[in-house]
């Protein structure tokens, strides 16, 4: 196991009690499972725009050497995917760089150094596909006790062995400053053992169901959002939930006397209430949290990776492959880089499928963040509208742009009322998306520095 952990202690009193736990030279692909913990932590991943992965450590690419594959016939297969992946990286990097510099070149009014930053987050944006899961990242997790003892349970019995050993690490440093929030999560306590039994059985069970039941189907033809599933009676829930902390009598009475109300009066009334956000910081009332939405999303798996890190909602993920195919960004294809592109990308599906045949899950360490996953999402209409209205930024990254956009149009299609709501949802598309941002930060590091020379 690479890497190490460090834990720097918080306020300890009972529930209160928490810690800041470091995670250093772990895999993307192992910190999707330590973030899919959702209460009492709140975890934060190096981003993948703004930092290389080129560089290497102890003359080596920066990848988790997974010792199931190591020790392996395909020892060899899995190290030259991964070397290979790493090598076409580092040769794209400088390349997209200057196609985005050729196709978008600076404006006058825009500095130097913002306009670079600008440049270097669009280019590693364009090839962080490339990236395989096995790439080592740091992220940094502050959490209560209670959300430590069951991430640690979680992670020491999970299939992997990188996570197994990520969770028996953690579990020794933060031993050391709050034992007493852990004892349930040490191997010889006989909650462990219950959990770990009550796992193993679950999974088991879930999976010989899962493989006679759906074994034979084939996977259909998909779009990037699809809406599963939505309340009809959403508007009206909605309506009565505005109404019912003005009012005296039950939530039921108000529901039947919504249903009343004519369709053009909801959709005037809904209206105006969204009229009344000036900008997305306007956080809607809580009663929109009675509508939902479930998603099933199939992208590809650098999305996923920012998208997954929402909290306020509940959400699944299939295992990652290769076999839903891969994004191209054209700016790969426009740069002359698109042969080396997908002979990297190919290459990796080989491996995929080679290696998955004897270790189905260490396979997904060589699959590059441009291949697809599918997941599915069930979330209110609150948290929908925050999670849209963000994601849909000018300097987010367009895939995920893409996806928060088409979200958006799935719930107008079918509450056009409630999409009043949703009314910050960016639908542009942008070349150097971050240029404003970076401008706005350059702007306000020059005044500050003016105003600490006067």
């Amino acid at each position: 196991m690479t890497g190490f952990l460090m834990v720097m202690v918080m306020i300890l009193s009972g529930n209160l009690g928490g810690a800041h736990l470091a995670l250093e030279n772990i895999s993307i692909l192992a910190t999707k499972t330590i973030e899919d913990s959702r209460i009492g932590g709140s975890p934060l991943e190096k981003s993948t725009r703004y930092v290389s992965f080129s560089d290497k450590i102890n003359g080596e690419y920066p990848f988790y050497k997974v010792p199931t594959l190591l020790k392996s016939a395909h020892r060899k297969l899995f190290l030259d995917t991964c070397i290979n992946l790493f090598d076409t990286y580092v040769l794209c990097t400088e390349p997209i760089r200057d196609h985005v510099r050729k196709c978008l070149p600076r404006d006058s009014n825009i500095s130097q150094n913002a306009y670079d930053r600008s440049v270097r987050a669009r280019g590693f944006d364009i090839i962080r596909g490339l990236l395989p899961a096995a790439t080592l990242t740091n992220m940094g997790i502050f959490g209560n006790g209670r959300f430590f003892e069951t991430l640690i349970s979680k992670l020491k019995v999970d299939s992997l062995q990188e996570l197994r050993e990520i969770g028996q690490l953690s579990f020794e440093e933060l031993n050391k400053v709050i034992p007493s929030f852990l004892r349930r999560a040490d191997t010889k306590h006989r909650h462990y053992q219950d959990f770990k039994s009550f796992n193993f059985s679950q999974k088991e069970f879930v999976s010989h169901i899962a493989f006679s039941q759906l074994g034979k189907l084939k996977p259909e033809q998909s779009d990037l959002v699809n809406l599963v599933d939505y309340d009809s009676e959403a508007e009206n829930k909605v309506i009565a939930a505005l109404l019912y902390p003005y009012s005296s009598v039950s939530l039921q009475q108000i529901r039947e006397n919504v249903r009343n109300i004519s369709d053009s009066e909801k959709f005037k009334l809904i209206k105006n209430a969204a009229g009344l956000r000036e900008h997305r910081r306007h956080k809607p009332d809580r009663g929109l949290e009675l509508a939902y939405y479930t998603f099933d999303i199939l992208g590809d798996y650098g999305m996923y990776r920012d998208l997954q890190r929402h909290r306020i909602l509940s959400q699944a993920r299939q295992p990652l492959s290769t076999r839903f195919g891969y994004d191209t960004p054209y700016e790969i294809e426009d740069s002359g880089l698109g042969n080396q592109y997908h002979d990297a990308m190919e290459s990796a599906a080989n491996a995929f499928e080679i290696i998955f045949k004897d270790f189905p899950l260490e396979a997904q360490y060589v699959v590059p963040m441009s291949y697809n996953i599918r997941w599915n999402i069930n979330i209110n209409l609150r948290a929908l509208i925050w999670l849209t209205e963000l994601r849909s930024t000018p300097q987010g990254h367009a895939g995920y742009r893409r996806i928060a956009q088409e979200m958006f149009r799935k719930v107008k299609e079918v509450h056009p009322a409630l999409a009043e709501y949703m009314k910050f949802v960016d639908l542009s598309e942008y070349s150097l998306g971050r240029l404003n941002a970076e401008q706005r930060q350059e702007n306000k590091e020059t005044s500050g520095n003016i105003s600490i020379l006067n």
